[in-house]
């Protein structure tokens, strides 16, 4: 069978990263948008609001592109809990930061299922010989199921 024909083996690639890296870009919008809200609604200095509020974004953004560090998801639990804190300025932020901090959980949660029942498929993959393993990429590349054993 020729490299080309041969399916790509993705086996190393986590969903995890992608999901987290949505949610904290999609966060870092919400986030900076409680900027002008803490000056014109809640009185906050604009010092102080574009601090929090820029800086928080900043820090999502930041996170965002270092999520191939273990480090970067503790980081991203704290920015859900420091999101909710923030809810005691900007009270819509109780609920955003508890929308985000359940869309993050569901996150890890999901792809870490992802992630077993795939190293499940791609063992059960392995166990095949050679010429089995051609049949099913063969079958998998015409998008119907493979013939049962």
């Amino acid at each position: 069978m020729s490299e080309q024909a041969r399916l790509v083996d993705d086996r190393d690639k986590s969903p995890r990263r992608g999901m987290a890296a949505a949610i904290l870009f999609l966060q870092a919008i919400v986030l900076g948008l409680t900027t002008p809200v803490m000056i014109s609604v809640e009185d906050v200095s604009w010092q102080a609001a574009v601090s929090v509020g820029c800086g928080l974004c900043l820090v999502c953004l930041v996170l965002s592109g270092m999520l191939r560090h273990r480090w970067a998801y503790a980081a991203g639990w704290l920015v859900q809990i420091v999101s909710i804190v923030l809810g005691v300025v900007v009270h819509m932020m109780f609920v955003l930061g508890a929308i985000f901090l359940v869309l993050w959980w569901g996150a890890m949660a999901l792809s870490g299922k992802i992630e077993r029942e795939k190293a499940a498929a791609y063992a059960e993959y392995d166990r095949l010989t050679p010429e089995q393993q051609a049949e099913r990429d063969r079958a998998v590349q015409a998008h119907r199921p493979p013939a049962r054993e």
